[in-house]
């Protein structure tokens, strides 16, 4: 018996590509139904902006063994078989080691990554011709247990404003789950440490005027309930969802660009495969003009300085990177009490 498959016609900037798509009915999403092909096909609708967003840059493939409920692993490098037109670069994880990335430049390339059973798309905030410097800030605002989107919103509309008060034009999209994603576009002239230390300041800035509501504590048991600054998406080999990548969430949300003006009315439930490209097609892509006037994170740096001053030092990495110079030590706060006790 022939196996199931179809093939799709991909347009792009080298002209179209018939992509095969093998079990297209495989039902990715088991609540709303949809299937490989759905996938396919919305990667199809919204090419343009996925890729405007999304391509030139080293990109990890979070893929699923059967549907969002199965195994899933990430996947960094080309697999043997990739088509010629699927580059890589080469780019240095933080143990110093190097190793080729995917790189997306062009829809077929997304269409071929959700024929790999690719559900999320995790770009780097640097491209692939320059990755050691990133063009894009990027912070994470992360609802706490006993919070929820309603609560990152104000924190997001006064980072907006701390951003603006450092020459940044800050864009937004929802997360696909409960948070938001918010990034201003910089000059690719300064390295991941020094992006990193920039948004620790803007997030401390925040911190400080609305102490109630956010918090840059990496500890959770230190958290409370208010939204998380999430820091250490800055570092080197840290990303998140791109914007108009799908989410392994039983509703299919999408990671979706919005307008400012938009923020405090929309429900980002609203956001799906099913939703979105009528989205694109009606109101157009809000992240389309980005990098048109890249910002520099110069003050940003300046108010680190600063805060370097005033006794406030670096914050721990994730535990998976090296000791760094002046981190505190990686040790829980209510384990090292119990031991100094």
């Amino acid at each position: 018996m022939a196996s199931e498959a179809t093939t799709l016609t991909v347009d792009g900037p080298n002209g179209p590509r018939e992509m095969r798509i093998s079990s297209p009915s495989r039902v990715l999403w088991p609540e709303p139904g949809i299937t490989k092909l759905d996938l396919a096909n919305y990667l199809v609708d919204v090419g343009e902006a996925f890729v405007a967003a999304n391509g030139g840059r080293p990109i990890t493939l979070q893929r699923f063994s059967e549907n969002i409920d199965g195994e899933q692993f990430f996947s960094k490098n080309p697999p043997k078989g990739a088509p010629d037109f699927i580059r890589s670069v080469k780019v240095v994880y933080p143990s110093a080691r190097t190793h080729p990335q995917l790189v997306i430049d062009e829809p077929a390339a997304a269409v071929w990554a959700a024929q790999m059973n690719t559900i999320v798309f995790h770009p780097w905030p640097s491209r692939a011709d320059n990755s050691d410097n990133p063009d894009q800030l990027r912070i994470d605002l992360d609802p706490q247990p006993g919070t929820d989107f309603d609560d990152a919103v104000p924190a997001a509309i006064e980072l907006k404003t701390v951003l603006a008060e450092a020459g940044l034009t800050a864009f937004i999209k929802t997360s696909g789950n409960r948070g938001l994603h918010v990034f201003a576009p910089i000059e690719a002239t300064r390295e991941f440490l020094d992006v990193r230390h920039a948004v620790i300041a803007a997030a401390r800035e925040l911190e400080r005027r609305m102490p109630d509501k956010v918090t840059t504590a990496w500890w959770k048991e230190e958290r409370g309930v208010k939204v998380f600054v999430d820091f250490n998406q800055a570092n080197r080999d840290r990303t998140m969802a791109g914007a108009y990548s799908p989410r392994p969430l039983a509703h299919a949300p999408v990671s979706c660009p919005i307008e400012w003006d938009e923020l405090e009315s929309v429900d980002p439930r609203q956001f799906t495969i099913l939703t979105v490209p009528e989205r694109l097609k009606t109101t157009g892509d809000p992240w389309a003009d980005m990098h048109s006037k890249p910002g520099t994170i110069d003050t940003l740096l300046g108010w680190w300085a600063r805060d370097l001053d005033a006794g406030l030092g670096e914050l721990p990495f994730p535990p998976d990177y090296p000791k760094m110079p002046g981190e505190p030590p990686r040790v829980q706060p209510s384990r090292a009490k119990k031991a100094a006790d």
